[in-house]
């Protein structure tokens, strides 16, 4: 039936094998708002903690796991590591969830372009 239709495309096992991995390191309340305030600006762990109301230990947890799934990277600077947002596919990806988000609470239509309750982020938020 759909091998019919005309430009009809399945990704790869691989790819969307990839894709599930990073919607399930994004399925977590505090994750997002980790990646949140590092799409802003890079940030240490103690920082990252107090914005997501989080213990420090767990946002560390949070930020290894993140790390290895490609969505933040780290710099060290003598004893303290500063986190930052990936790249701006992580933007686009975040941002695009929290839209949703915010259509679905909120019963918005998807096409419309009504004030949303996240503020959108800063141009150039990341490195």
């Amino acid at each position: 039936m759909h091998a019919d239709l005309p430009q009809f495309d399945m990704p790869a096992d691989e790819q969307v094998d990839l894709a599930a991995e990073s919607f399930r390191m994004l399925a977590d309340p505090t994750r997002i708002k980790v990646l949140w305030a590092l799409l802003q600006g890079e940030s240490s762990v103690a920082c990252l903690a107090e914005l997501a109301g989080a213990a420090p230990t767990a946002v560390s947890q949070h930020l290894a796991k993140l790390r290895l799934a490609g969505l933040v990277t780290g710099r060290r600077e003598g004893t303290f590591v500063y986190y930052s947002a990936a790249n701006d596919h992580v933007r686009s990806l975040l941002s695009q969830a929290l839209f949703h988000a915010d259509h679905v609470d909120r019963d918005i239509p998807a096409d419309s372009v009504a004030q949303h309750a996240h503020r959108p982020l800063p141009a150039g938020g990341t490195r």
